[in-house]
C-alpha cells in the first residue's frame, strides 16, 4: 500500500476519532434564560394566549384557566372530571375548560424496574411540567368574548361516563343568550383523540366564530435531553415540509403580536405540536380545510404554545356548525405512526427525528424493526442487521481484501522500487503506478469499506438513540436496555452480582468500563493484527492505540451500538482472514501480535545490508 493510500486511511480514521470525541467532550450548551418580551395582549392569568389574527378584525378571544401551584393530586381534585381508560392510556378530562390535561401511558415505565411508575405525558395547569390541550371558539362579530366557552368554563357532562374505545363522551355549555356549545371526544385503541366541536345558534342574529385548538407546555421539560443529535421542541408539517424548532430556539423567534412566534398560513395536510425523546402531542386539523399553525413563546410566564386555527364560520340564526380536530397524545411508535399516516395524517412518520441521513436511517430501522419482530430479541436483531449490512457490502469488501492480499505479494517489488528510486519521489510514484497497472491492483480499494462504514455507523447510532423501539429493549443477562450504556463494570464483576456501578457519565464510569466495550477493544485489536503494523513510526503508534481509545470512547454509548460494532468487527475479521487465505496469503496473526513479523523484517533488512558492507 503506497503512502497516498495510507494517508487517506489515516485521515479517515482520525476524522472518525475526532467526531466521536466531539460527541463526548463538547455536548451542546444548556438552554439559556428565556428572552424578555413585551406584554402579550389577550393574556390570561396563567399566561396562555388564545389564537389571534385568524378571525375578522374586532374579534375578541377567550382567556384560559388561572394558574395555581398545586401537587398533581390536588390539581386533579380542583374540578369535576371524566375518566379516560383504554388498554394503553389512563387519565381524565377536566370539565373546567374541557381540557385534556391528565394522561399516562400504561405500556411505558420511567425505568426498566418492574415497579417503576408509568410514564406521565399530560398534567394539569399549576403542576410541575404542566402540559395540556385546550379547545374553543374565538368570538367574532355578533357575539361577546364572555359568551363563548373558555378555559374557565364549567361544562356539563351530557352523555357517557368514561371515555373508552368505542364509547365517546359529550360535554355541553349553554351561554344563556341563544348559543349552545357541545364537544364530543372519542379515542381509538392507541393514542389518537377525535374532538368534534359543535355550536347551535338559536338566537335571531348570526354570529361569527373561529374554532381552534391549543397545546400548552409550561417551561422546558425537565427530562429534555438537550443533545444535538435529537430534536426536541416544536414539530410541524406543512404540505410535505417538516418544520422543527428546538426548545431553546423558540424564544428567539421573531415577535408576532408581542410574542416570539412562528406562523404558517394556508396549511393543508398539516399538523403541529411538541415532541420529546420518545413521546409527543400533536394537533391535526381536518386536512380538507385550510388552517393556520402557530408556535409561540410567552416570556413572562415561560409557556410554550402551539395552535391550530381553522377558518371563521358565520352561523346564521337558527343554524349550526361543527368541526373535527384530531389530537395525538402518546408514544412515537413507528407502527402506530405509520398506521395513522395510512389513515390520512400526512407524513406522520416523519415526526420521528430521522436526521440528515434519513435515506439510511429509515431503511435501517425498517429492517431492524422487522428482524426484532421475527426473532423476538433486539440484540440478536442488531447482530442480524450487521450480517445483512456486511452481505450488502461484501462485493466491496471482497475487492478490498483481494487487493490487500495482492499488495502483500507486491511488497518485495515495492521495496525494490523504493530502494532504486532513493529520494526521487516522482520516480517512485511513477514506478508504483506502473506496477499497479501491470499487476491490475487498485490501491484505493481498501478505503471503500471504511468510507462506506462511517455513514452506516452514524445512521445506526441515530436509530438506536432516537427510536422508541430501542427504549428498554432487552438483550440478555444484565443488558436489559440496549438504548443505555453497558450496565456492567468491574464493580459488579461484569454483571455477575447485582451491585451498583459508577453513575453513567461520571469519571469512574469512563475508566471502569463494561464488558461490551472491552470486547469491542479486543475485536478491533485482533482485526488490526491481521496485517503487520505500518512502517511509519507515527502511524504505527496511532494504530496501536486506536482499539483502546475506541474502547473507552464508546464505553458510554448505547450498548446496542457497541453490540453492532463488536459484531461488525468479528464478521470483518472472518471475511478478511478467509479471503486473504483464498488468495494465497496466510496472515501471521500471532506473529503480528507478538511482533515476530517486525523482527523478521528487521532481520531481512540486516541480511540485505551485510553483503553491501562486505563489498566495501
Amino acid at each position: 500500500m503506497d503512502d497516498q493510500n495510507k494517508n487517506l486511511i489515516f485521515a479517515t480514521v482520525l476524522s472518525f476519532i475526532v467526531i466521536l470525541g466531539w460527541f463526548l467532550l463538547f455536548p451542546p450548551p444548556e438552554p439559556g434564560t428565556p428572552v424578555d418580551g413585551t406584554d402579550v395582549s389577550l393574556t390570561s392569568p396563567s399566561g396562555v394566549t388564545a389564537p389571534d389574527a385568524a378571525v375578522p378584525a374586532g374579534t375578541t378571544l377567550p382567556a384560559t384557566v388561572a394558574d395555581t401551584t398545586a401537587t398533581r393530586a390536588d390539581a386533579l381534585e380542583q374540578a369535576p372530571r371524566v375518566p379516560v381508560e383504554t388498554d394503553r392510556l389512563t387519565g381524565s378530562i377536566s370539565l373546567l375548560g374541557g381540557r385534556v390535561d391528565d394522561l399516562r401511558l400504561k405500556d411505558y415505565r420511567t425505568t426498566i424496574e418492574d415497579d417503576a411508575p408509568i410514564v406521565t405525558l399530560l398534567s394539569p395547569a399549576g403542576t410541575e411540567d404542566a402540559y395540556y390541550a385546550l379547545y374553543g371558539w374565538a368570538a367574532g362579530a355578533g357575539i361577546a368574548p364572555e359568551q363563548v366557552p373558555g378555559p374557565n368554563t364549567l361544562w356539563s357532562l351530557a352523555s357517557g361516563d368514561t371515555l373508552t374505545v368505542g364509547s365517546p363522551v359529550t360535554i355541553t355549555w349553554d351561554n344563556g343568550v341563544g348559543q349552545v356549545f357541545s364537544r364530543t371526544i372519542s379515542i381509538d385503541a392507541n393514542f389518537m383523540f377525535e374532538v368534534e366541536q359543535s355550536v347551535q345558534n338559536a338566537s335571531d342574529t348570526s354570529v361569527t366564530l373561529a374554532p381552534y385548538g391549543i397545546i400548552a407546555r409550561h417551561g422546558v421539560p425537565t427530562d429534555a435531553q438537550n443533545f444535538f443529535i435529537l430534536h426536541e421542541g416544536m414539530v410541524a408539517m406543512n404540505n410535505g415540509e417538516l418544520i422543527e424548532t428546538s426548545w431553546d430556539d423558540i424564544p428567539d423567534l421573531d415577535p408576532v403580536g408581542g410574542a416570539p412566534s412562528k406562523r404558517i398560513d394556508d396549511v393543508t395536510n398539516g399538523w403541529i405540536g411538541f415532541t420529546g425523546h420518545y413521546f409527543m402531542t400533536n394537533l391535526i386539523p381536518d386536512p380538507a380545510q385550510q388552517s393556520r399553525l402557530t408556535a409561540k413563546y410567552l416570556p413572562r410566564t415561560d409557556i410554550f404554545q402551539t395552535e391550530a386555527v381553522l377558518p371563521s364560520q358565520i352561523i346564521p340564526a337558527g343554524g349550526s356548525a361543527s368541526v373535527s380536530t384530531q389530537l395525538f397524545a402518546g408514544a412515537k411508535e413507528w407502527q402506530a405512526l405509520r398506521d395513522y399516516e395510512t389513515a390520512g395524517v400526512y407524513k406522520f412518520v416523519d415526526s420521528i427525528d430521522w436526521g440528515w441521513f434519513f435515506f439510511l436511517t429509515k431503511p435501517i430501522f425498517w429492517v431492524l424493526h422487522h428482524l426484532n419482530i421475527l426473532i423476538g430479541n433486539m440484540g440478536i436483531a442488531i447482530i442480524g442487521l450487521t450480517l445483512l449490512i456486511k452481505a450488502l457490502l461484501f462485493p466491496l469488501a471482497y475487492k478490498s481484501y483481494v487487493s490487500m492480499a495482492k499488495m502483500k505479494e507486491l511488497q518485495p517489488q515495492m521495496e525494490k522500487l523504493k530502494k532504486d528510486s532513493g529520494d526521487d519521489r516522482q520516480k517512485l510514484q511513477q514506478g508504483m503506478m506502473e506496477l499497479y497497472k501491470r499487476e491490475k491492483v487498485n490501491p484505493a480499494a481498501g478505503c471503500l469499506p471504511i468510507i462506506m462504514q462511517i455513514p452506516i455507523f452514524f445512521s445506526l447510532y441515530k436509530v438506536i438513540f432516537v427510536t422508541l423501539e430501542l427504549r428498554h429493549a432487552p438483550f440478555f443477562g444484565p443488558f436489559q436496555d440496549l438504548s443505555a450504556p453497558d450496565p456492567t463494570s468491574i464493580f459488579n464483576f461484569y454483571g455477575l452480582f447485582p451491585w451498583g456501578v459508577p453513575e453513567a457519565g461520571s469519571v469512574m464510569a469512563l475508566v471502569f468500563i463494561g464488558i461490551l466495550p472491552l470486547l469491542l477493544g479486543i475485536s478491533m485489536f485482533l482485526q488490526q493484527k491481521l496485517n503487520p503494523a505500518p512502517t511509519d513510526p507515527t502511524q504505527q503508534m496511532i494504530f496501536a492505540w486506536m482499539p483502546w481509545v475506541f474502547m473507552f470512547m464508546l464505553g458510554g454509548f448505547a450498548s446496542g451500538l457497541v453490540v453492532y460494532w463488536i459484531a461488525n468487527n468479528t464478521i470483518t475479521f472472518t471475511q478478511q482472514y478467509l479471503i486473504m487465505r483464498s488468495q494465497g496469503y496466510k496472515p501471521d496473526l500471532l506473529g503480528n501480535i507478538t511482533g515476530a513479523e517486525k523482527r523478521k523484517a528487521k532481520a531481512a533488512a540486516n541480511d540485505t545490508k551485510a553483503p553491501t558492507k562486505g563489498k566495501k
